[in-house]
């Protein structure tokens, strides 16, 4: 049996947990959750955009993301929109809020940053292994 400090999962796991913890009092301020504040930074960068496209981005299935938007909708940060073209297909964008609301968690990616302290070449070096990890995640069955 391989110990627990041995499985990639449990490590994983671990330094998610942590790092999310660190976040929390940053997204206190600015009143965000941790799931919400992934789905602000995707449309900050991407604008307006479908259900599916987000949950590309951040590796979510609409059925966890929908009841999160609906929560962030009600919290006026984003509208919920069906398309034009296909009703099937619900867009997502920015209100006012939510776009005011991006000065203010300007400072967050910093000063989570300086929690880790890791220089930029070790920082580089676990997001592109990180980044290998997702990338085999389209090609094997979960």
């Amino acid at each position: 049996m391989i110990a627990l400090s041995e499985h990639l999962c449990f490590k994983t796991y671990a330094v998610s947990r942590y790092i999310t913890g660190i976040y929390k009092p940053y997204l206190d301020e600015i009143s965000l959750t941790y799931p919400q504040y992934l789905v602000m930074l995707v449309l900050w960068e991407n604008g307006e955009m479908n259900i599916g496209k987000i949950g590309e981005h951040l590796y979510l299935d609409n059925g966890t993301l929908t009841p999160l938007l609906k929560r962030m909708e009600k919290n006026n940060l984003v509208n919920r929109i069906r398309s034009k073209n296909d009703e099937r297909v619900v867009l997502i964008s920015l209100t006012e809020n939510g776009k005011a609301l991006k000065e203010k968690a300007k400072h967050v990616p910093g000063s989570v940053q300086r929690c880790f302290h890791l220089d930029m070449k070790k920082k580089k070096q676990l997001m592109s292994g990180l980044d290998e990890i997702l990338s085999t995640q389209s090609n094997s069955k979960i």
